[in-house]
């Protein structure tokens, strides 16, 4: 076994923003604001409209920011965009350092009031959600009273998804409506998934 070579800049930050697309002060926007305000390299996949609940279409997009990336990648994926991201990792052959999947909803669950519906998920392909192992390094951060999901099915999915879990107390949804906000810990994942001096 050799080690993978290591990288000289730091990868691109991809993020991937729930089903509700980005929002103002939500933790991943204020990320990617300050990663361009300290010279980062950071993109993040293109709203593509709250109504829109096509799999195939999210998972394109995905594809195409993706793709448009020179160099290594770490994803940032929240909510919805967890299972977008691992619905993505079924079909590209773009490599991937690592990816922090934060707060994964449990689309196999009845979700609150105001979320789409199993039946609006189903036919939108979004069911079955993938269960086979991803293809790169991943980190499933995992709240204990999330309203999306509960953290004893998320953790089945992360094994399920050969990630590590991160547990993160109770912390909601992880989003403004929990109270987040800058989210710090985001940048301590992240430089975890760079690092690429791991043995192959």
């Amino acid at each position: 076994m050799s080690p993978t070579p290591q990288v000289d800049a730091p990868p691109t930050v991809l993020i991937v923003p729930g089903l509700r697309d980005a929002a103002p002060q939500h933790w991943q926007t204020l990320l990617e604001a300050r990663l361009q305000a300290e010279g980062r390299a950071v993109v993040s996949v293109p709203p593509m409209g709250r109504e829109d609940l096509d799999c195939a279409t999210k998972v394109e997009a995905i594809e195409r920011t993706a793709q448009g990336v020179q160099g290594p990648i770490v994803i940032v994926a929240h909510s919805g965009g967890c299972v977008m991201l691992v619905h993505w990792a079924q079909r590209t052959r773009r490599p991937v350092l690592g990816a922090l999947l934060a707060t994964p909803p449990d689309f196999e669950q009845a979700m609150p009031e105001g979320y789409p519906t199993i039946a609006q998920l189903q036919a939108g392909g979004w069911l079955p959600v993938p269960r086979t192992r991803l293809p790169f390094r991943s980190l499933v951060a995992a709240s204990r009273n999330d309203p999306l999901g509960r953290f004893g099915r998320v953790a089945e999915l992360a094994r399920e998804w050969g990630s590590d879990l991160v547990d993160l107390g109770e912390v909601g949804h992880l989003n403004p409506a929990s109270g987040y906000g800058e989210w710090p810990r985001a940048d301590e994942f992240i430089a975890q998934l760079s690092v690429t001096s791991v043995t192959a």
